[in-house]
């Protein structure tokens, strides 16, 4: 009788709950692998030295702190003017208004990116979202400064009326030719999902195209 199971066995074993435990157990779109800082150092543990694993865990809770949005605030820089505007000389606010200067921020952000000191490329940061023995392509973490109000934002994305922020997103495909990433808003419980509920994978490209 000692090998018989209690036809009820899922019931027995949730009932055996010792105490809390540090399993993850929220939902996500995201591969495990795709929030771990990239880190050098030898995979052999040199004496004396921190084991690699816990050396990765230590800048993924690091990086995990910060935010972009109140890292820009605290040098003063307001991130919805990082996105120029159509010129309206019409519209042109006092000189006691805008502090220093009446010209509208017209320079992409583009013109000021610097690649140096990445330490991945694109390629590479795209390629965290496969998973092993898996042959789908799920999206990466990422951080984007969007519109909230994303009909207007196609339609024109220097409208004076846009507020843009800084939203979580996933980024799915990434175009070398233009240099330009493919991202999508994560919902209210952060996953990327498309208007049917289904996981995005692969850039969003379906068998049928």
């Amino acid at each position: 009788s000692k090998f018989m199971m209690p036809a009820n066995l899922k019931g027995v074993l949730d009932k055996q709950v010792v105490g809390p435990s540090t399993e993850d157990l929220t939902a996500s779109d995201f591969p495990l692998q795709s929030f771990n800082p990239k880190v050098q150092m030898p995979f052999k543990r040199v004496p004396g030295q921190n084991p690699r694993k816990v050396e990765v865990e230590r800048k993924r809770r690091l990086y995990l702190s910060f935010d972009i949005a109140e890292l820009l605030a605290s040098k003063g820089i307001d991130s919805n003017q990082l996105m120029p505007r159509h010129y309206d000389p019409d519209n042109i606010p006092p000189i006691e208004e805008t502090k220093d200067t009446v010209f509208p921020i017209y320079l992409p952000l583009q013109v000021f990116d610097n690649d140096e000191f990445d330490c991945r490329t694109p390629e590479e940061w795209i390629s965290l979202g496969l998973e092993p023995g898996s042959s789908d392509r799920k999206p990466v973490p990422g951080k984007a400064l969007l519109p909230t109000d994303d009909v207007l934002g196609h339609e024109d994305p220097k409208n004076h009326e846009l507020i843009y922020e800084w939203v979580a997103v996933g980024v799915l495909d990434y175009d070398k030719e233009t240099d330009l990433y493919l991202v999508h808003k994560t919902d209210k419980k952060g996953l990327v999902r498309d208007e049917e509920g289904r996981p995005i994978l692969n850039g969003g490209i379906t068998p049928e195209g």
